[in-house]
């Protein structure tokens, strides 16, 4: 098992495709240990992409200092934490990659992201696991 930190400077994807390490072949699972941030495999050639996905993301679920977030009660870690728990109930937590060769089976333009809900930074820790 390898255990990987990233670090997050706010909301946003964070590509760590190169820090994770595969041998052999099989299934690798990935699996994050939080619960206001979600894994994704997204397109990493055009930034645009990250960009339009946290845009959609923060209109769907605005903080809950937005008057359409009235009904929401969990607010005494901030506006932006029961927000980060609802993107992370609709996003995977965990993701499962095939392997060949010791070579992760992504597409041509995919990466591996972490996708950071909370305003402020963290170190947010994802487990990886062959099997």
């Amino acid at each position: 098992m390898q255990k990987l930190t990233i670090a997050t400077h706010g909301p946003g994807l964070y590509e760590f495709t190169d820090q994770i390490s595969v041998t052999g072949s099989g299934l690798l699972t990935l699996f994050v240990q939080h619960t206001s941030c979600s894994l994704l495999v997204q397109e990493n050639a055009d930034l645009e992409v990250q960009t339009d996905l946290q845009n959609f993301f923060a209109r769907l679920v605005p903080p809950t200092t937005d008057p359409t977030m009235y009904y929401l009660t969990h607010t005494h870690e901030g506006p932006d934490d029961m927000p980060a728990h609802i993107k992370a109930a609709m996003m995977p937590t965990h993701l499962s990659i095939p392997v060949v060769n010791a070579q992760m089976q992504l597409g041509t333009w995919q990466g591996v992201y972490l996708f950071e809900h909370r305003d402020r930074p963290h170190h947010r820790t994802v487990l990886a696991m062959m099997s």
